[in-house]
């Protein structure tokens, strides 16, 4: 199944505010109701829908530094790639954690209070894995963009 225009309406309008009633987006899009619930259903089964979250504003739960981090393994062996995805899941402090192709193994975006936070998260942390070779930190001075809208259309 791929998503008609319709249904790329309906995502679209989810992505911006997921707490939109299906009898609200019936209407924005000229549908009736039962059509756009068994429209979204559909959705969610197939995996289109993969969860409905609450966005919020870590500046107002004070965690102003946002870090980006290279990660190199020291070896490029099955088992450093499993013990560091292993115990990168469980720092909360880390949002995101992908494995790149190029000069480095992995990209994280860790979120924190302050550089002294960082710094503690950093050696006792990241630093203290046996798989970490190396670390770049990349400290956000400023955010243009901020999304987590994917285009459908």
């Amino acid at each position: 199944m791929q998503p008609d225009a319709t249904d790329k309406k309906i995502l679209e309008l989810l992505q911006q505010n997921a707490q939109l009633t299906i009898k609200e987006i019936a209407s924005r899009i000229n549908l009736s109701v039962t059509p756009v619930h068994e429209r979204i259903r559909k959705m969610e089964r197939e995996g289109f829908i993969d969860r409905y979250v609450c966005l919020l504003n870590r500046r107002k739960l004070g965690k102003s530094l946002l870090v980006y981090c290279h990660v190199t393994l020291d070896k490029q062996r099955k088992e450093s790639f499993e013990d560091f995805n292993q115990a990168v899941t469980g720092m909360q402090e880390v949002l995101e954690c992908s494995v790149v192709s190029g000069n480095f193994d992995y990209m994280l975006k860790v979120v924190v209070e302050d550089a002294e936070a960082y710094n503690q998260f950093y050696q006792l942390k990241l630093s203290a894995l046996k798989s970490v070779l190396h670390i770049s930190s990349y400290f956000v001075i400023s955010e243009i963009k901020y999304t987590t809208g994917i285009p459908v259309r």
